[in-house]
């Protein structure tokens, strides 16, 4: 069973509560895999403090310095692939083999936001009045703050990350207790590849708390949320009265569309994937098909012969 700390401030720190908890295989619950330090409210508040602080060394930092930083973190990440897709695999429950694309997805992620930061800057514009400049600079914002879901534990919090690291912000990251350990990894990979303490802080810990915290606390100055339409829509109106920016990312209810013209065994087997990949559990996900009448008999067998086929048991 691998142990882990919350990452504040360059440092690896147990819960100020002392509390922890344990994560169990979901396909073999008999193994315990991961035990988290359990953040609270003080650990979030400490984070945030952390973040707020690196903020001015960090915005200075030019933005190619911080994309080589990204660019590091991609390498260690790659030779460190077939591990990490079998801890997530254990952890989270989707296929080994769907583990390591996913691994694979995250590295891609921070190669091409490490060559965006060539790219970072502004524009110049004409100018109606002679001998006059106009043009655009991009600042970074300041603290941000990432919520990221179980269901792709690490290319999901690298698809935030990235760009806010890339472009001057510093962070503070709750990843989702049912599988926090890719967040926790990722953080390993920044140290490893020299990232200043303090502009990336990792706590694990619930909603109710470390959530709230990062919702409320005035030195956020953006948070980035997925994860289900309730939660999501209450932390938007803790955000609105101070006009903080908000980005929501929430699920669905997915149709595929098939009409009496389509070819029904590929339809069937396209149905299929987009339902069962990941274990089910994306949020864009096919979740129902909307089948035209005369062909909605054929297609249910069709559909029902791709579903028997499906081997169910361990990821590994």
């Amino acid at each position: 069973m691998k142990q882990y700390k919350n990452f504040i401030n360059g440092e690896w720190m147990p819960a100020e509560s002392g509390d922890a908890f344990v994560n169990s295989n979901p396909a073999d619950t008999r193994e315990e895999v991961t035990e988290y330090a359990k953040g609270g409210r003080a650990d979030a508040q400490a984070a945030i403090e952390a973040a707020k602080k690196a903020f001015p060394g960090w915005r200075a930092t030019t933005a190619p310095t911080r994309g080589k930083i990204l660019s590091a973190v991609a390498n260690i990440i790659s030779g460190r692939q077939a591990e990490l897709a079998e801890l997530l695999c254990r952890e989270e429950g989707k296929t080994k083999v769907e583990a390591g694309m996913e691994i694979g997805r995250t590295v891609d992620i921070f190669r091409f936001f490490a060559g965006m930061s060539y790219t970072i800057g502004g524009t110049v514009v004409p100018h109606d009045l002679p001998n006059n400049m106009l043009y655009t600079k991009r600042e970074p914002l300041g603290v941000v703050a990432l919520i990221t879901p179980w269901n792709f534990p690490i290319a999901l919090p690298a698809w935030k990350l990235a760009p806010a690291l890339v472009s001057g912000n510093t962070v503070v990251m709750k990843p989702a207790t049912m599988a926090p350990a890719m967040a926790l990894e990722m953080a390993k990979a920044f140290e490893e590849a020299g990232l200043p303490k303090g502009v990336l802080n990792v706590v694990v810990g619930s909603g109710k708390e470390v959530g709230d915290e990062l919702a409320t606390n005035p030195v956020v100055q953006a948070l980035s949320f997925t994860g289900s339409h309730e939660i999501g829509h209450g932390i938007y109106q803790q955000l609105a009265p101070r006009m903080t920016r908000a980005q929501m990312e929430m699920g669905g209810k997915n149709p595929t569309i098939v009409l009496a013209d389509a070819d029904l065994d590929l339809a069937a087997k396209l149905v299929a994937m987009a339902g069962f990949m990941m274990t089910g559990q994306v949020c864009t996900a096919t979740s129902r098909a909307v089948v035209e009448e005369k062909v909605a008999d054929e297609f249910t067998e069709k559909l029902m012969a791709e579903a028997k086929s499906r081997n169910v048991g361990n990821g590994m």
